[in-house]
Parts: structure tokens; C-alpha cells; sequence
């Protein structure tokens, strides 16, 4: 009997359209030979539809990301939790009559940002006893707040670049003192980044203290917990890492390096996905050996404080004086064949396709929660 696996993506997030590309990338490259796939959407107001499984649905066209319709059947979950040595079943609801959609092995959750790489569809999982790829509630709300996920690192002294946490309702109460708290221990430039979004979304750099106000609506528009971090002036590396399959010891790859243009302040949304300024991606970096292996040795023991299964992303800065810090970690990072993560893992030797095999066999085999 061949696995069969429930494709996840869209969602309620800024990053629904990267979501659904991240899942056409997917649709693409899984082996159909010994994976049945039934490829769900969830819709920007969280309606979860049974949609095409066809990769070509879910490409960018004209620089626009496809969306999640809402006129497909809906999908329903399992009435009760998945039992051992059984299957999840799916239904669906056509014209207003319940039917079975599928029986599922694992479900790969595709989802990228809030209500859903955070935690929370982890949760609904774990609740149904139905395996999935990637970290579980705890380890995915973590990397998912970028302000948790420095002070746990920092904890392990991991470091990452300095700064401090805002949330809205005390910018409103006392923006000149944030103003002077920065003006006194953070030199500019500042990075201003929702706590709780990816891609790139609501980030701005800000090289005057005029340009804050603005900065801060932007961040707040995507997340009401704000970071403003120093610059760090280095280079931006991205490592791929893999839980071990036998051993508690994961699995690095060679890093890769990101290098911007004198065209972009810095890697933002429109740059990562729809071909602003100039980008180039070197895999490897352009590092010497020692930094490389500190890279990996890095990325490896954030995978580990973190409590990360499965899968990630670790993205760091290399200074100048060969310092590694974090700047983020991704717990489902993106996964279309031109995306870093599959990119690294094929300089490794491991195709796209065996690489979701793997993800999928080991999420087959994990234990979840608390019995």
C-alpha cells in the first residue's frame, strides 16, 4: 500500500502565495509512484478546500502568486483521533452531502507564517494523533517569534545581533522613549522586523530615527511584537539542516551565501520572490573551510537547543572578524526546486525528490505528544 499524504498550504497568513508556490514546487517533484497525494487549500479566511494537485495551478504567472480559491469542496477533519495501525480519514462536503475524501498516512504542512508554521496546525495534529513533517507546537511557536528564539539561543550562548522588543500598545503609550532608549545603546542602522512574520514581510531598514514611525506601522501592520535589531554587517549564510534518521546527531549541509547588489538595502519580500534588484546564491559560500564547518556547527546546536525535528533553515551573518551570529531559524522553510533548502541538499548529493521521501518516511515513523 502506497503512503498516502495530505499536502497542506496557503493559510491565513501575508505569506499565503509563497505557500501555494512552496506546494506546486512539491506537487512537482514527489514521486507518484509510491506517494498517493490529496493536495488541500486553505483559504486567506481559513476555509480548508479540496483543490487541484496539478503543479501548474500553482505557479507564479506574471509575477503574481496563485491563491487559494474558496468554491472547492470542503474538507473535514477526522471525527475522532487517529488510532494505531489505522489511517485518517478525510471527508469532504459536495452540495451539501459528507462523502470520504481520503484515507491519510502523514500530512506535510506547507504552511509558512502565523496559523501555521507557528505551532498552531501542529496542535491540531498532535490532538488527532495524525503524524506530520517538521517540529512540533513548542519548537514551531518558538523559531516562529523571533524574539523567543534569541533568548532561547541566547541561553546557549547562540549569539545573534542585539536589540530589543516592542509591542504596540507601549509604542503608542511612549514611542520618544523607545526613540531615546535606541539613540543611547543601539547605533544605526536598525532592522525593523515583526516578531511573528516571515519572508521578509513588514521588515524595513531604518538609516535615520525620522524614518521609525514609518518602519514601526509596517511592522505592526503584519504583528502587534516588533524587533528592531543593530545592522550587522556581515554576509548571509544559510545552512540546511536534517534530524538524523538512526542517531540523535542531525545532519548539515555545506552553507550557502545570499549576495545582494548595490541596487537592494537588503534581502526583502519583492527580492526573495519576484526578482527585485540584484541577487546572486552561491552554494557554497565563498568562505574559508573553518568558517564553513563553524557555520554548520552553529546551525547544527540551534537545531538541537531548539528542540527542531525533521527539518530547517538556519540563516546566520558571517563578520567581518569571521564572527557566525543567528538571524533566523525556519522551520519549513521554502521548497520549491530553485528554493536554498532543497538547493543546498542537492550540492549534497540528495535529490528534491528523495529528500520529501525522507521527510515523509520519518514523519510516518515519530512519536507525538504526551500518550
Amino acid at each position: 500500500m502506497r503512503t498516502t499524504v495530505a499536502l497542506l498550504f496557503g493559510g491565513r497568513s501575508g505569506e499565503h502565495g509563497i505557500s501555494c508556490v512552496t506546494a506546486g514546487g512539491i506537487l512537482s517533484a514527489i514521486d507518484r509512484d509510491r506517494f498517493d497525494v490529496v493536495a488541500i487549500g486553505i483559504t486567506r479566511e481559513g476555509g480548508w478546500v479540496h483543490v487541484s494537485d496539478d503543479p501548474s495551478d500553482w505557479t507564479l504567472v506574471d509575477g503574481r502568486a496563485p491563491e487559494v480559491a474558496p468554491e472547492g469542496p470542503e474538507v473535514l477533519l477526522p471525527a475522532t483521533r487517529h488510532r494505531p495501525g489505522t489511517r485518517s480519514m478525510l471527508r469532504q462536503v459536495v452540495d451539501g452531502v459528507v462523502s470520504p475524501l481520503a484515507e491519510i498516512d502523514v500530512v506535510f504542512p506547507l504552511l509558512h507564517g502565523a496559523y501555521g508554521e507557528d505551532g498552531t496546525v501542529q496542535g491540531m495534529l498532535e490532538m488527532l494523533d495524525i503524524p506530520y513533517v517538521g517540529s512540533g507546537v513548542l519548537a514551531s511557536a518558538g523559531c516562529m517569534d523571533k524574539a523567543a528564539a534569541k533568548q532561547l539561543l541566547g541561553a546557549a550562548d547562540i549569539a545573534s545581533a542585539p536589540g530589543i522588543v516592542v509591542h504596540e500598545d507601549r509604542w503608542a503609550e511612549g514611542a520618544d522613549e523607545v526613540m531615546a532608549h535606541l539613540e543611547r545603546h543601539h547605533p544605526l542602522p536598525w532592522f525593523v522586523k515583526p516578531a511573528r512574520a516571515g519572508s521578509s514581510l513588514g521588515v524595513s531598514r531604518v538609516d535615520d530615527p525620522a524614518q521609525l514611525e514609518h518602519a514601526m506601522k509596517g511592522a505592526f501592520a503584519e504583528d502587534p511584537k516588533v524587533l528592531i535589531e543593530e545592522m550587522v554587517a556581515g554576509r548571509e549564510v544559510e545552512c540546511g539542516v536534517l534530524q538524523g534518521v538512526d542517531t540523535y546527531e542531525v545532519r548539515t549541509t555545506v552553507p550557502g551565501e545570499v549576495r545582494i547588489g548595490e541596487d537592494l538595502d537588503f534581502y526583502d519580500y519583492e527580492a526573495k520572490y519576484f526578482g527585485k534588484g540584484t541577487v546572486c546564491i552561491d552554494v557554497p559560500a565563498g568562505l574559508p573551510d573553518a568558517v564553513l564547518e563553524e557555520v554548520r556547527e552553529v546551525a547544527s546546536r540551534a537545531f538541537t537547543v531548539l528542540g527542531l525535528e525533521g527539518l530547517a533553515r538556519v540563516d546566520v551573518f558571517v563578520t567581518e572578524d569571521q564572527r557566525v551570529l543567528v538571524n533566523e531559524v525556519n522551520t519549513m522553510p521554502g521548497f520549491t526546486p530553485y528554493s536554498m533548502f532543497p538547493v543546498l541538499w542537492e550540492n549534497m548529493g540528495l535529490s528534491y525528490a528523495d529528500l520529501l521521501a525522507g521527510l515523509i518516511e520519518q514523519a510516518r515513523g515519530r512519536r507525538l505528544g504526551a500518550r
